[in-house]
């Protein structure tokens, strides 16, 4: 569709076109969507500017993936000394200052933060803008700058990478008693030298048991509600039930099938209160994490005023480009993951059909994505679940290994878990895998680049594996395949043929 078509689709379209532009593309966001599109830009020896109201590096470096995983080793750590006795060791209860952990999180951060600093992307040749950007019409925006004034831009074509922000449920009384969400705790519980001792985690998903595992392992009594049947819904039961039974060992309290329905505070009591079977009941606490997912942040930027829907994620088309070709969207605005690898995958299709669309465009590559849930044990999957798979009514055969056989797993004291595999049935065509157990992110890599280039598990099986790892398990689950698979007639042939050659 040309651009006069689309503006003839918006009411009132009556902006003209400018005859030059300042810049060739300029991006909204400094996240992992915003800085990878900035830097194709400038390594294509574009004019681009980066807008960024906030922090560089965006959430993942500054609220989420960066602390957590941070905030998760020191959990483990403590998790570890307790029971120090199933290495041979003498089992220890862990004195755990809090505020260390926390100013160790953020050195962290700090140590990162050099990767997406202004000084390295304006090294890159990338003019970054901090401030609040706004669209004027499909070719201009005005920003107004954090340190006063604004400054207005003409640009061929625009990025909207705005990430997303935590969603708060409406739920009566939760914003008086002053919850905490996986962007704010890092600041608001950085000086505490405890860590809360009530804690109340709101969400099943798998931020929610990330926090929820980790607070547990550093002293904090923990209960986590969840609206639906069983926690992690997005992953088949048998990992997620792995998962549960794990963080109810490390005692957290779990209360799946329960909704929070109010908050409050009496008697200087604060509280909340969930229904389950229609009977409720309250739940003291001292300090609640709301993590019950993350909604684009698409609001204040002018999309609105230039017809560009906003309702849940921006609306684009398979090459990322909205109402407007000339603008697009990626990262968690654009939908439908929201993973920070994801984001970055797509800024490359993003930052190439905005400089060079109108040569050729590329359709945004979804048929190979990975995700991890960084619990302990992990979970990580690409491709169809098996409930997905049978949900949809797509012909599959289940392979399944189970890590509790694999030698490394045993001596490293972490022997639970399974690799499963779905393939088409008959051939050994990767459909989907999930593992659960230690390192399962980085074990799913090997199904992920078989899976990208269209190789089976046969050539996983003929590939060497050094022994002992716990990789071996991706190769135990292909030789587990290949015995389902083996012709028992050519077998009744070859012992016929042994027989034979004995004489």
């Amino acid at each position: 569709m040309d651009r006069t078509q689309q503006e003839k689709k918006v009411p009132g379209s009556t902006w003209t076109r400018p005859k030059r532009f300042d810049r060739n593309l300029v991006v909204i966001g400094a996240g992992s969507a915003g800085l990878v599109s900035a830097y194709i830009a400038a390594a294509a020896k574009a004019k681009v500017t980066l807008v960024e109201a906030q922090k560089m590096g965006g959430d993942c470096l500054n609220f989420g993936c960066v602390p957590s995983k941070a905030l998760i080793k020191s959990a483990k750590i403590a998790h570890q000394m307790r029971h120090a006795d199933q290495y041979g060791l003498a089992a220890v209860e862990p004195k755990v200052p809090f505020s260390a952990v926390m100013e160790r999180i953020h050195k962290v951060i700090a140590e990162i933060e050099p990767h997406d600093s202004v000084e390295r992307y304006t090294g890159l040749g990338v003019e970054v803008l901090q401030g609040y950007a706004k669209l004027i019409d499909p070719w201009t925006m005005e920003i107004a700058l954090n340190g006063g004034g604004t400054q207005r831009l003409t640009t061929r074509a625009i990025i909207i990478a705005t990430g997303a922000q935590p969603f708060i449920p409406p739920i009566p009384g939760l914003p008086e008693v002053g919850y905490l969400t996986s962007d704010t705790l890092w600041e608001r519980l950085r000086d505490r030298p405890t860590a809360p001792q009530r804690l109340v985690v709101l969400g099943g998903g798998p931020i929610g048991c990330e926090l929820a595992q980790s607070f547990a392992r550093l002293g904090s009594e923990v209960t986590q509600i969840e609206m639906a049947p069983r926690l992690m819904s997005r992953e088949d039961e048998d990992a997620a039930l792995l998962v549960e039974a794990s963080l109810k060992a490390d005692g957290v309290h779990v209360l799946t099938n329960h909704k929070a329905v109010a908050c409050g505070t009496e008697l200087g009591e604060t509280w909340i209160e969930v229904e389950s079977n229609g009977e409720r009941r309250r739940i003291g606490f001292d300090e609640i994490i709301v993590a019950v997912g993350r909604a684009p942040r698409l609001r204040g930027f002018g999309l609105e005023e230039l017809g560009i829907k906003v309702d849940r994620v921006v609306e684009t088309n398979e090459y990322l480009q909205t109402l407007h070709p000339n603008i697009l969207a990626a990262g968690d605005v654009a939908g439908p993951y929201q993973f920070t690898h994801v984001a970055g995958h797509q800024a490359w299709f993003a930052a190439i059909n905005a400089l060079f669309g109108d040569l050729k465009r590329f359709k945004a590559d979804y048929s190979v994505i990975p995700w991890a849930t960084f619990t302990d044990p992990e979970v990580a999957r690409v491709g169809l679940s098996e409930a997905e798979a049978r949900d949809k009514k797509i012909p599959h055969e289940v392979t399944r290994f189970g890590i509790d056989d694999l030698d490394r797993a045993i001596a490293d004291g972490s022997a639970r878990g399974f690799v499963k595999v779905l393939t088409v049935p008959g051939k050994d065509k990767i459909l989907g895998v999930t593992i659960v157990g230690e390192h399962a992110g980085d074990l799913l890599a090997e199904f992920v680049f078989a899976m990208k280039h269209g190789h089976g598990l046969g050539k996983i099986l003929g590939t060497i594996h050094i022994y002992p790892t716990l990789a071996e398990a991706n190769k135990m689950v292909a030789g587990q395949w290949r015995r389902n698979h083996i012709n028992g007639f050519l077998l009744s042939l070859l012992e016929r043929f042994q027989t034979w050659r004995r004489g």
